[in-house]
């Protein structure tokens, strides 16, 4: 098959789309003509070498994608041969055949296209985990958003606004903020032209209820401080590249509730709330009432320059890979 590989860790520019072998689905794993892949900032990290899981080249980047059901390994049962699907991984995503394990991956609803299905089960379902289960976020309470321009941001400023919250969008540009604001989000905050505490504290005198944190760096600690008495700080990912370090006299003030959101080991260590997340979002999913942005689309053979464009900060909402020539139904 064809796929953009990683044979050395490097840059995005050392990815390139040659000839690779075939994956074959094992017992428990679907195999799946992949239509399209979504371009995430951990795939640039894994090909950097940087992310907390090392995958040894040569591997193939890409943790989403969506397509078509090819083979179906032993032991599989609810799918079959041609059920268009998307599903995600660590890798595999750009290549034209991607595996998946069959509870990782989901159907397609028929009004959904390839490239909007790859581009919603990451960071829908961590901004949904997140907020349903690690902050509680309930209906009236204040969010803020920080990297609202991203998928997980961008994400997170859709749900919010899904489950009854006035969302605070906190971003690095005009043009992000302008996307946050067209899906829903009430206040604005650009971070890189005004102090961002006093812009907070400005905003929010009574302080917010929760905090969406998938950026880390700088911005951790002001958003911190503008939560109010027994506010909830939710870590999410680090993508300014620097892992904050927080007063925790401020958490013992405010009494503060701190905690984190690892996707990855969450169906693991709270399945129940994994399967009752899962049928709300995807019942949001279906009826259209959340869907993510796509703000960029590349072609398979441009699978280093969609990971620069994202490693470079440009991407608002998703990046789409399109791995097939057609991809609209599949």
């Amino acid at each position: 098959m064809r796929a953009a590989v990683c044979r050395e860790y490097g840059p995005p520019d050392v990815v390139r789309v040659e000839e690779f072998p075939t994956p074959v689905p094992e017992a428990g794993q679907v195999a799946v003509r992949v239509h399209a892949a979504a371009v995430n900032f951990s795939d640039v990290l894994l090909v950097a070498g940087e992310y907390q899981i090392k995958v040894p080249p040569p591997f193939v980047p890409g943790s989403e994608f969506a397509g078509v059901v090819e083979t179906v390994g032993e032991g599989v049962t609810g799918l079959a041969v041609g059920d268009r699907v998307f599903g995600s991984g660590i890798v595999g995503g750009f290549g034209e055949v991607a595996i998946g394990r069959a509870e990782g991956v989901t159907r397609t609803p028929d009004a959904i296209s390839d490239d909007v299905a790859a581009a919603f089960g990451v960071a829908h379902r961590t901004s949904y985990h997140m907020l349903r289960s690690a902050a509680a976020l309930a209906p009236g309470e204040h969010l803020v958003v920080l990297g609202a321009g991203g998928g997980v941001g961008l994400a997170a400023v859709q749900l919010g606004v899904a489950l009854g919250a006035t969302v605070t969008a906190v971003a690095s540009s005009a043009r992000k903020l302008e996307v946050a604001a067209a899906n829903g989000a009430t206040n604005l905050i650009d971070h890189r032209s005004t102090d961002l505490r006093a812009a907070l504290k400005k905003t929010l005198p009574d302080g917010a209820d929760v905090v969406i944190d998938p950026v880390g760096g700088d911005l951790a600690e002001p958003a911190l401080r503008c939560l109010r008495w027994r506010g909830r700080f939710v870590t999410v990912g680090f993508a300014a590249g620097t892992i904050p370090r927080i007063p925790l006299n401020l958490v013992l003030l405010k009494g503060i509730q701190v905690t984190g959101m690892q996707l990855r080991d969450f169906g693991t260590h709270a399945p129940e709330e994994m399967r009752r997340n899962e049928r709300e979002l995807i019942e949001l999913f279906a009826a259209g009432k959340v869907s993510p942005h796509i703000g960029a689309t590349f072609a398979f053979e441009e699978s280093a320059a969609a990971l620069r464009y994202v490693a470079d900060g440009h991407a608002i909402g998703k990046t789409v890979l399109r791995i097939a020539g057609n991809n609209g139904w599949g």
